[in-house]
């Protein structure tokens, strides 16, 4: 296991690839439960809930998995995209390395108020075993971090995997909850004004918030001090409705899903968001994932044969769904 100082840095360089080779509140009257379920988790309970009250099986908490998929070695930790404390990066790789390998980016979720890369690796071991390389970023939270702050880290993070592996096969984000709202972000990048076009070829939006008017009246509106403007600048539906956008590539897919027992807010955002991506051009396909709630889907993610976890096959059920 490698953690990331000035030598490993040199070390994932463009074009030095020994590569030992290192995705508020609920908005709705659901909130209640999904907070009690978001306590459970972060108290890494063996046993969770449905909405319905159905005691699920148990299940090794979350954070397990991720430590396991960090004893493996075949990894670089804590690896620097920018100059801020918290911005650092994690890159798991399979056995079979090259330097064209596909890569996944997670950013987790947590309100934008909680959550880590260090309990966030939970997709690493199906992922790696098809070949997949896994990126798991770090950004600062609120209240330290703002809204535009988290937008322009995420941004960093992916310039600067395209920039030290320029041949990877295609980099496909991948985000929980807020995460899903950061990556869903990325659609509105400028990347000129980095000077790199990453070669990103889908998203996987899981359970997202999109519009984040309504946050702003909830208390988890507090840490984050959104206004309307934040709110509105920060929206992805609100922006790709007011000012369509043209993919900047037609063929990059992306995938919107939700939980079958997701609160209905969710539900809502996610199904809206879907029509404002075909309305606007883009490549999108819509899913309700079965049985599963807002985090039972991070579950699943462990799961090698899960519709996220299968980017690496070629065809893919992703693929398929995604598809026209």
């Amino acid at each position: 296991m490698t953690r990331g100082d000035d030598r490993q840095v040199a070390l994932v360089g463009a074009g030095q690839l020994p590569l030992l080779v290192e995705f508020p509140r609920p908005l709705d009257l659901q909130i209640a439960s999904l907070e009690s379920k978001s306590q459970e988790m972060a108290k890494e309970c063996e046993v969770e809930k449905m909405d319905s009250g159905i005691p699920r099986q148990p299940r090794k908490p979350l954070h397990k998995v991720t430590k396991r998929a960090q004893a493996t070695g075949r990894n670089l930790l804590d690896v620097p995209y920018g100059d801020g404390e918290a911005e650092k990066l994690d890159i798991y790789f399979p056995e079979a390395v090259s330097e064209a390998l596909p890569f996944l980016v997670f950013f987790h979720g947590g309100y934008w108020q909680s959550g880590s890369k260090d309990s966030s690796a939970f997709m690493v071991s199906p992922l790696t075993a098809q070949g997949v390389a896994v990126v798991i970023v770090a950004y600062d939270i609120a209240p330290k971090g703002t809204l535009d702050q988290m937008v322009d880290q995420v941004t960093q993070s992916i310039v600067f995997v395209q920039k030290q592996y320029p041949g990877n096969q295609g980099i496909y984000l991948c985000g929980h909850s807020a995460g899903a709202h950061l990556a869903a972000m990325m659609l509105l990048a400028n990347w000129t004004e980095h000077g790199v076009t990453p070669n990103l070829k889908g998203f996987f939006l899981v359970s997202g918030i999109y519009d984040l008017e309504p946050v702003m009246h909830t208390s988890e509106n507090a840490p984050l001090l959104t206004t309307l403007e934040d709110a509105q600048r920060n929206s992805p539906q609100w922006r790709l409705k007011t000012a369509p956008t043209q993919p900047v590539d037609p063929a990059c897919r992306i995938l919107v899903t939700v939980g079958q027992h997701d609160s209905p807010e969710f539900h809502r955002q996610s199904r809206e968001f879907y029509q404002t991506l075909r309305r606007g051009g883009w490549k999108a396909s819509f899913e309700e994932l079965h049985d599963v709630d807002h985090f039972e889907i991070l579950w699943n993610l462990t799961q090698k044969d899960y519709v996220l976890t299968q980017v690496g096959r070629v065809p893919s059920p992703w693929t398929e769904r995604v598809l026209p």
